[in-house]
C-alpha cells in the first residue's frame, strides 16, 4: 500500500512535520489521495479556523529562546536553528534575539516564525525588525507561509 492510500502509514510518516500539531497530518490523511503532499497539507492549514491557525503558529518555539536554552526543542527545530547558527550566539546576539522575540510576542501574541534554513542570523534579525512594522493579519499570513516553507524542507528530508 502506498502512503497516498493508507491513512495510518501517512500519519506515521508525516505526523511530525508540523511542530507539535499532528492534527494537520491527521486531517490530511482523511483527504487521501492528495497528489501533491505539501499542497494537501497546506490546504488543511488554510482550511483551518483562525483559532486553529493561531494554535499552529503558537506551537512553534521562539528562535534562540527558552526551549533552545533548556534543550527542549524538537529534534527538527534544534537542527534547523543550529543550521542558522542560533545555537552559537554571542551574548550580544542572544540579547538582541531576546528583545526582538519579546517585542514581537507583545505586538502579535505569537512567536516570530521564519524558515531559518533559508537564511542566517543576520537575515533573521533583519526580518524580525522589519516584520515588527506589519499588522497582525499580515503576520499571521506570513507565519503560515513560513510554516509552509519549513514543512516543504522537512518533507524533502524524508525522501
Amino acid at each position: 500500500m502506498s502512503l497516498d492510500s493508507d491513512p495510518d502509514a501517512f500519519i506515521r510518516t508525516y505526523g511530525g512535520l508540523f511542530e507539535h500539531s499532528p492534527w494537520v497530518v491527521m486531517r490530511a490523511a482523511a483527504r487521501l489521495p492528495l497528489g501533491d503532499v505539501h499542497a494537501g497539507l497546506m490546504a488543511v492549514v488554510h482550511d483551518a479556523t483562525p483559532e486553529e491557525q493561531l494554535k499552529l503558529i503558537r506551537a512553534h518555539p521562539e528562535l534562540a529562546g527558552k526551549a533552545a536554552i533548556d534543550r527542549t526543542l524538537t529534534a527538527e527545530s534544534a537542527a534547523e536553528q543550529a543550521s542558522a547558527g542560533l545555537d552559537r550566539l554571542t551574548p550580544e546576539e542572544y540579547d538582541r534575539f531576546h528583545a526582538l522575540n519579546r517585542a514581537y510576542a507583545e505586538r502579535f501574541g505569537f512567536p516570530f516564525i521564519i524558515c531559518v534554513r533559508l537564511t542566517d542570523k543576520a537575515g533573521i534579525l533583519a526580518a524580525m525588525e522589519e516584520r515588527l512594522e506589519n499588522d497582525r493579519d499580515t503576520e499571521i499570513a506570513t507565519a503560515i507561509a513560513e510554516i509552509g516553507k519549513i514543512v516543504r524542507l522537512r518533507l524533502a528530508d524524508l525522501t
